[in-house]
């Protein structure tokens, strides 16, 4: 899956994990629904954030969630997912972004995409996505034919486009074309005073879409031969790091501005862990839940001046006497260990329902349980996402997102 904005399961509480899992998932099978199987690839991180948006500015009713039966990616369990409006304007303004994503990637050539017939069977692909998101944005009442029309300008504008090009010049389709799709959300939970601010903070996140995807790309796109804005504009990296916090500073005045009936885990999504997606892009974060440093602006942080025993174990006997009582005995080692041939059979089994990917599983041979592929993430601590101790001003006021006392 594709998208800016990756939360860590470390940095949300249970509730906002469960709530944003829901909206995740009720994507996917919004799309299913609508656009049959093959239209469930398009499903993306980023995507859901209009889904969460519809959801935060309406009234609570019955039916806002149903349960849904197991699915691989839930390690084969059921869970509550997001139905509703939300979640199809969500998947309407998924197909098209991934028609315009794909579309993009047959101009440049890209892999396999070079080849004539597997080129032409994109186009195919993504024209029927074009025309599924028609429809479902028809009946939602929103006009697709804004976030076509923005993609095919931005052709337009990387063909003219080079040194001396203002680089916003270069992001305003996406900014046009993600501020459509926020504002569209009020619409959808009857909040039309929403509709403002909300535009101006998709606005800024479509910019914030556009920098960090070229930043992210820029080494690749440099070794292939591909266009890409920095380059194309000459722009520097710390311009377009300028570029990044100022925008991310308008996505939280925007926010303020809009209605929420429950915000939080918009407030999260769109403030904390937008920070962290521009600092994981430009490197100036790592993660504080695995060995190393954390770099905070490009240096090693506290934890490099930590002594080198400080989560090793500890030099010396860890059973020898202490000062208050005899040698304590080793413990003892699990006697319950399957064989050989036993975990691996268990072990496919894992693999195969992707319990190894999410939440937590247990050793097909020790028994212990274990944390899943999905927990080894980019993560800082909650509220590094946001720097709301110090730079954030009022911006967490209330809002109860995050479980540290930081008491912003």
């Amino acid at each position: 899956m594709f998208g800016i904005v990756r939360p860590c399961a470390h940095r949300l509480s249970e509730g906002l994990r469960t709530e944003w899992m829901a909206h995740l998932c009720g994507l996917c099978l919004a799309l299913r629904s609508d656009h049959g199987q093959f239209a469930r690839i398009v499903t993306n991180y980023d995507g859901l954030i209009v889904s969460v948006l519809t959801e935060a500015q309406s009234e609570r009713t019955t039916g806002w969630r149903r349960t849904a039966g197991p699915c691989p990616l839930r390690a084969m369990r059921t869970a509550p997912v997001a139905r509703g409006e939300g979640a199809r304007l969500a998947a309407a303004v998924s197909l098209v972004l991934a028609s315009a994503k794909v579309r993009d990637h047959v101009a440049d050539g890209d892999g396999l995409l070079r080849r004539r017939p597997v080129a032409a069977a994109a186009r195919r692909v993504a024209a029927g996505w074009d025309r599924a998101g028609a429809r479902t944005g028809a009946q939602l009442g929103f006009d697709t034919a804004l976030l076509v029309d923005a993609v095919d300008r931005q052709t337009g504008i990387e063909l003219i486009a080079g040194p001396g090009t203002p680089l916003l010049t270069v992001t305003e389709p996406t900014e046009t074309a993600t501020a459509a799709a926020f504002a569209h959300t009020a619409v959808l939970a009857g909040r039309p005073q929403n509709a403002a601010p909300l535009a101006e903070a998709g606005r800024l996140f479509g910019r914030l879409a556009h920098l960090l995807d070229a930043v992210e790309d820029q080494e690749a796109d440099a070794a292939s031969g591909a266009w890409n804005p920095l380059t194309a504009t000459g722009t520097s990296r710390d311009e377009a790091r300028r570029l990044c916090d100022d925008a991310l500073h308008g996505v939280r005045l925007a926010l303020r501005d809009a209605e929420f009936t429950d915000g939080k885990l918009a407030h999260v999504l769109l403030a904390h862990e937008l920070r962290q997606s521009v600092d994981r892009a430009f490197g100036t974060t790592a993660c504080s839940h695995q060995g190393g440093a954390v770099l905070v602006d490009g240096a090693a942080g506290p934890s490099a001046a930590r002594p080198a025993g400080s989560f090793g174990p500890v030099p010396g006997n860890p059973y020898a006497p202490g000062p208050g009582g005899p040698p304590q005995p080793p413990p003892e080692p699990p006697r319950d260990r399957r064989g050989l041939i036993m975990g691996c059979l268990v072990w496919a089994g894992l693999a195969c329902t992707c319990q190894m990917c999410c939440g937590t599983f247990e050793d097909p041979w020790s028994h212990q349980r274990r944390e899943g592929l999905c927990s080894q993430c980019d993560c800082g601590d909650c509220c590094d996402a946001c720097d709301c101790c110090s730079n954030c001003g009022d911006c967490c006021g209330g809002c109860d997102c995050c479980d540290c006392d930081c008491s912003c």
